[in-house]
């Protein structure tokens, strides 16, 4: 999963990524200091490795991965080349998601391009800006296509022809990608065409350090966040980017009991992987044993036969049945053989449905 992280310029958009992949994006008090996308690779927290691998003795624990790549603030007229423009939104297209970070409180130490704080005027700037840049690239398609699709002889350009005036309409109308309702032969145009204005959004809330554990009531600038991204189907976590900063560099007990303190049971990366996975329709099924514990990510509602094939390509063609058991049954148990003494391994075949937190062992000829 990769995740584009991106807001305009002194949000708090490098502190956060600073906290989350310990890579040490240069965070500074004037624009544009992240002149190249900073990239960082992190394991997702999951207690269920830990606890499995502890019962088999694992040599070797394998968390699934999340990349995340901070991108250089934007700004208005990022479309056209303003600030560091165009080149900063090719980074976005490569991305699964955006996390969108948004400032939620008031400093006059920070300066704010716009000069004031108003989260929801920072958002539709910069969503405005991916919609700009997103009816650029579907005109440029509408022109490499229009002589097919004249006259009706070619009845697949015309079809995306079709689709792509109904898409410029809407895009010009300021409405992003992902509102278009579209049928199932239109997704499947629209997903080929890689809009920014179609991938799922985290909307990232950055409050103040004082806000922290506060009741998001009493906090107006968040309410509206909510407010937007419940109207546009979009994520929401709130965090103190600089708080979560100072978390990264604690030791994890001291970190736990910091949290505590606060009334809070996760940090913001969990928050933030949580709700990217939940976005993006994903889950993780666990292979666990002597020589490895490993989490492997999945798209919901995968059969096993595919969820085979994410472990090896023979898994997937030489499939025969999987062995499956859920993680806290097979702890209870306290491995698969006293699972299988117990009746908890269900033998399934190449229609099941993978679950969140299957444990399995894959059946497989080649």
């Amino acid at each position: 999963m990769k995740l584009g992280v991106v807001g305009l310029p002194n949000v708090g958009k490098s502190t956060l990524f600073n906290a989350i992949t310990h890579a040490g994006a240069e965070a500074a008090n004037y624009p544009f200091c992240t002149i190249e996308p900073n990239v960082g690779v992190v394991a997702v927290p999951d207690e269920r490795l830990e606890k499995l691998a502890a019962l088999y003795n694992s040599k070797k624990v394998t968390p699934a991965i999340v990349e995340f790549v901070d991108i250089a603030g934007l700004v208005k007229g990022a479309s056209r080349g303003e600030g560091l423009g165009n080149k900063f939104l090719s980074h976005i297209r490569e991305c699964d998601a955006i996390v969108h970070v948004v400032r939620c409180f008031e400093d006059e130490n920070v300066t704010h391009v716009e000069n004031s704080v108003d989260p929801v005027r920072d958002i539709e700037t910069i969503n405005l800006e991916l919609i700009l840049a997103d009816l650029e690239a579907v005109q440029k398609r509408q022109d490499r296509i229009k002589n097919a699709a004249r006259g009706g002889a070619d009845k697949t350009a015309a079809a995306e022809f079709a689709f792509l005036e109904k898409l410029t309409a809407h895009l010009e109308q300021e409405q992003p990608a992902s509102c278009l309702p579209v049928n199932e032969d239109e997704k499947v145009l629209l997903d080929n065409l890689f809009l920014l204005s179609a991938k799922p959004v985290v909307y990232c809330a950055n409050i103040a350090e004082k806000d922290m554990g506060a009741d998001e009531s009493g906090l107006p600038l968040v309410q509206k966040v909510r407010s937007y991204a419940e109207k546009h189907g979009a994520g929401v976590i709130v965090v103190c980017a600089k708080t979560e900063e100072e978390l990264a560099e604690m030791d994890p007990a001291d970190a736990a009991v910091f949290l505590e303190e606060f009334g809070l049971k996760e940090s913001g990366l969990n928050k933030l992987i949580k709700a990217s996975y939940s976005l993006l329709g994903l889950i993780s099924y666990l292979t666990a044993g002597e020589k490895e514990t490993r989490a492997w990510t999945i798209v919901k509602g995968t059969k096993a036969p595919q969820a085979a094939g994410k472990i090896h390509t023979d898994f997937e063609k030489g499939f025969i049945r999987a062995e499956v058991v859920d993680w806290e049954t097979l702890l209870e148990c306290g491995g698969l053989t006293g699972a299988r003494e117990k009746g908890k391994v269900r033998s399934e075949g190449k229609d099941y449905v993978m679950k969140d937190g299957d444990v399995v062992l894959f059946r497989f000829n080649v």
